[in-house]
């Protein structure tokens, strides 16, 4: 199956660059293009890509505002930060906004298709470093709703990195029924994407460390 990606990036060589190398893996498609927040909302409204790849730094909306407002308004669609500066604020922000993860733009182009590839499954990517500093810049919040056991056994499995279909596969449960599980989970922890879930639940110390690499 295809990954379709939207491209979003205000400098044209970039975005160029970035379909040049993602054109050689025949597993993903570049289906658009966008230079700032407002066209990738548009963009990613008319086109329904699976992953967004989105630089922070753009004119009228910033990469911030638009990953929320992706998120909140097409939670299908999976969003991965770019950056060309390693700026703490800004990674923290994106990833409290929704973003799965966060790339350098100096990545190397096959990390990037992998990457991608990963956020398409919905696989939670954080950095002990980075998670660390994560979890330290947010408060817990109280859930509004208790989860329930077959929802913390979801969330364990999130933490842990397992895509929905792994996550399905260990729980022998379908896979349509995992994504319901994470978007209830989504929706009880008041947050907007997995991987911002799993810094949570380990904050809150619903889930066990172990095997998550957010200890």
């Amino acid at each position: 199956m295809t990954i379709r990606i939207l491209i979003v990036d205000d400098h044209s060589v970039v975005r160029e660059g970035l379909q040049m190398f993602l054109r050689l893996d025949p597993e993903l498609e570049v289906v658009g293009e966008a230079r700032n927040g407002v066209e990738a909302v548009r963009e990613a409204r008319r086109l329904q890509p699976d992953v967004v790849l989105m630089d922070l730094l753009l004119p009228q909306m910033d990469g911030i505002e638009a990953t929320a407002t992706i998120r909140r308004e097409l939670p299908e669609i999976e969003v991965l930060a770019l950056t060309s500066v390693l700026e703490d604020e800004r990674i923290f922000a994106a990833i409290r906004a929704g973003a799965i993860g966060y790339l350098l733009k100096d990545t190397e182009a096959h990390e990037l298709r992998r990457a991608i590839k990963a956020a398409a499954a919905g696989q939670v990517q954080l950095s002990p470093e980075v998670a660390t500093r994560l979890m330290r810049q947010q408060q817990p919040p109280s859930p509004a709703e208790e989860l329930t056991p077959r929802e913390l056994e979801v969330l364990q499995l999130v933490t842990e990195g397992l895509t929905n279909r792994g996550i399905a596969l260990d729980l022998g449960i379908g896979e349509k029924t995992v994504k319901t599980h994470v978007s209830n989970i989504l929706s009880k922890l008041d947050v907007l994407s997995r991987t911002q879930a799993a810094v949570l639940a380990v904050q809150m110390g619903l889930v066990s460390t172990e095997n998550s690499g957010l200890e």
